[in-house]
C-alpha cells in the first residue's frame, strides 16, 4: 500500500477558491505543469521562491508514492516587455541591447536558472519543454480555435475573441473577474485598433521587419502569444486535463485566465483540476525591484556581495527560511529574518546528529507515531511547510531532554525518529547537510577559519600587511571574506 492512500492530502484550489481532497485524475500518477522562467535575465529571487514550492511539492507528491510527471516550461520566445500585446519580445530587446543572437541570450540565462536551482538543491523536472521547440503545435492549435470561431485574423496576427468566447463559456472564472467589468474599466488605445476588443489577446503575432524571432505560419512570419505557448506544452505532455498547474499568483490573470479560454476553445475541456499559485516574495518589508536598489540575486546572498545582508548565506539556509512560511503567504526578506533561520537550520541538523549518539533506554516518552502523522497532517493541509517545521522543533526538544537524562527513548524509537527526521528535513523539505550546503568540505571550512583567526589577531597587532597578505591570497584562490558586525565570514567562487 502507498502512503497516499492512507494520507488524505487537501490542496488550496485558486479555481473553486477552497481546500479540495486531492484526488488525481488517474489513481497513483500526477501531472503537474509549471510556468518556468522566460530567460531574458539572471533568476530572480521571487521566481525562485514559486520554483521552491513547487519543488516541494513534487517532492512530497513522490514521497507519498505517486509516480509524478512534472512538466516545467522555459519560455524562450513570444513574452513581451510589461506582459503587453504589442512591442518587443524580451529576449529580443536584450539581444538587440547586448549585440547577441537571441538564443545566445536563451542559452545564458537557462544556464544561470539551472545552475541557481541546483544550489538550491531542486530536483529537475521530468519534462523542460521549449517555446521554440513547440511551435508547430501552437500553430496548429491556433488552426483549431480559428476554426472553432472563437479567433481572427487581422493584419497578420491572430487573436483570440474574448467575447465571443463568452457567450457560451465563463472569461475570468479563475481570477474572479467579470468581463462587464472589464470592458467597462478599459480605456481604447490606438495600439489595439486590429482588436474587435481591447480584451481579445494574441495567439499569434505578425513580425515586423525589424523583429528578429520570427516563424512561417499560414498568416505570415510571425511569432507565437506567450500564453498560448503553455496551453500547447502542458497539453502536449499531460493531456487535455491534467491534476495541477502551478505558477506565481502574479500569473493568474491574464496568462491563467487565458490558458483556459484557449484550451476549452480548442478541445472543449477544462484543461486543470486544481490551479495552484505561490505568493510573492518582499524584501525589507518592500516590493522588490531593481530600479529602487531593493533587489537581490540568489548568488549575491550565497556570495555575501551586497549591501543588504551582513554575511554570506548559503542555499540551504535561504531554502530552510522559505519553507518557514506558508507557498500562499506574502514572505519578507531581511538580514534578521535570515540570521534566525540559520541558527534555526543549524538547531534542526544538530539535533539529528545528536540523535545518533543518544543512549537509549527500556521505555520512550513520547509518541513518536503520533507525531509522525502530525508532521503529515501539515503537509496534507495545502503543504503546510510552517507547520511541520513546528512539530520538528517539537522533536529536537525531545531530544534535548534525552540528552540532558530528562526523557528517554528506546533504540528501535530513535532509529524511527531518525528515518522520519531525515525523510521530512532532506527528502520532503529539500535541505542539505551543513557539510555539503556550506563552503566545501569540513576541513576546508576548518583551515579558513583557522586563517581568519590568524589574520584577526595580525589585525589586532596592526600587522595590517600580514592582514592583508592573507585576505588577498585566499581571494586568489577563489575565497572571499568579508567583515561584518558579527565577525568574518567567507565564501567560495
Amino acid at each position: 500500500m502507498q502512503l497516499y492512500q492512507k494520507q488524505t492530502l487537501k490542496v488550496y484550489n485558486s479555481l473553486s477558491g477552497s481546500k479540495e481532497v486531492f484526488e488525481p485524475l488517474n489513481e497513483g500518477y500526477v501531472g503537474m505543469y509549471v510556468c518556468g522562467p522566460t530567460v531574458y535575465s539572471n533568476v530572480h529571487l521571487g521566481n525562485c521562491r514559486t520554483f521552491m514550492s513547487f519543488d516541494m511539492i513534487f517532492r512530497y507528491l513522490k514521497h507519498l508514492g505517486y509516480k509524478v510527471r512534472y512538466v516545467r516550461n522555459i519560455t524562450d520566445a513570444g513574452h513581451l516587455v510589461d506582459d503587453a500585446e504589442d512591442g518587443e519580445d524580451k529576449i529580443a530587446k536584450k539581444a538587440r541591447l547586448e549585440k547577441l543572437e537571441p538564443m545566445e541570450v536563451v542559452q545564458r540565462y537557462t544556464l544561470d536558472f539551472h545552475t541557481i536551482l541546483e544550489k538550491f538543491n531542486f530536483l529537475p523536472p521530468s519534462i523542460e519543454p521549449t517555446a521554440t521547440g513547440h511551435i508547430i503545435e501552437q500553430i496548429e492549435i491556433i488552426k483549431d480555435i480559428l476554426e472553432k470561431g472563437y479567433a481572427y485574423e487581422a493584419n497578420g496576427s491572430v487573436y483570440f475573441d474574448v467575447i465571443k468566447f463568452n457567450e457560451t463559456n465563463e472569461y475570468g472564472k479563475l481570477s474572479g473577474r467579470k468581463l462587464e467589468d472589464m470592458i467597462a474599466n478599459t480605456r481604447e488605445l490606438t495600439a489595439q485598433d486590429e482588436k474587435k476588443s481591447p480584451q481579445d489577446f494574441a495567439l499569434w503575432k505578425k513580425a515586423e521587419p525589424q523583429h528578429i524571432m520570427r516563424w512561417p505560419s499560414p498568416w505570415g512570419d510571425g511569432f507565437p502569444g506567450w500564453h498560448l505557448e503553455c496551453t500547447a506544452m502542458s497539453t502536449k505532455y499531460l493531456g487535455e486535463t491534467f491534476d495541477i498547474h502551478g505558477g506565481g499568483m502574479d500569473l493568474k490573470f491574464p496568462h491563467h485566465e487565458c490558458e483556459i479560454a484557449q484550451a476549452e476553445a480548442s478541445n472543449g475541456n477544462s484543461p486543470v483540476k486544481y490551479w495552484l499559485h505561490a505568493n510573492m516574495l518582499t524584501l525589507n518589508g518592500k516590493k522588490m525591484a531593481k530600479s529602487t536598489g531593493n533587489s537581490l540575486l540568489p548568488g549575491e546572498i550565497f556570495s555575501g556581495e551586497n549591501d543588504i545582508l551582513s554575511k554570506a548565506f548559503s542555499p540551504s539556509v535561504v531554502r530552510f527560511f522559505m519553507m518557514q512560511a506558508h507557498y500562499t503567504s506574502i514572505l519578507d526578506m531581511s538580514n534578521d529574518a535570515l540570521l534566525a533561520s540559520e541558527k534555526g537550520y543549524n538547531r534542526l541538523l544538530d539535533a539529528l546528529d545528536l540523535l545518533k549518539k543518544l543512549d537509549t533506554g527500556s521505555k520512550t516518552d513520547f509518541d513518536v507515531n503520533a507525531w509522525q502523522q502530525k508532521c503529515y497532517d501539515a503537509m496534507n493541509d495545502d503543504f503546510n511547510t510552517p507547520i511541520l517545521i513546528a512539530n520538528l522543533f517539537e522533536a529536537v526538544k525531545h531530544i534535548n531532554l534525552i540528552k540532558e537524562g530528562k526523557e528517554t527513548i528506546t533504540q528501535n524509537d530513535r532509529e524511527n525518529l531518525q528515518n522520519i527526521l531525515h525523510n521530512f528535513i532532506f527528502e520532503i523539505l529539500g535541505l542539505e547537510r551543513k557539510n555539503t550546503a556550506e563552503n566545501g568540505s569540513g576541513k576546508l571550512s576548518g583551515v579558513v577559519e583557522l586563517l581568519i583567526q590568524l589574520r584577526n589577531e595580525a589585525r589586532v597587532n596592526k600587522d595590517f600587511a600580514t592582514s592583508d597578505k592573507i585576505r588577498d591570497e585566499l581571494s586568489a584562490l577563489g575565497i572571499q571574506l568579508k567583515d561584518g558586525k558579527d565577525g568574518t565570514t567567507f565564501n567560495l567562487h
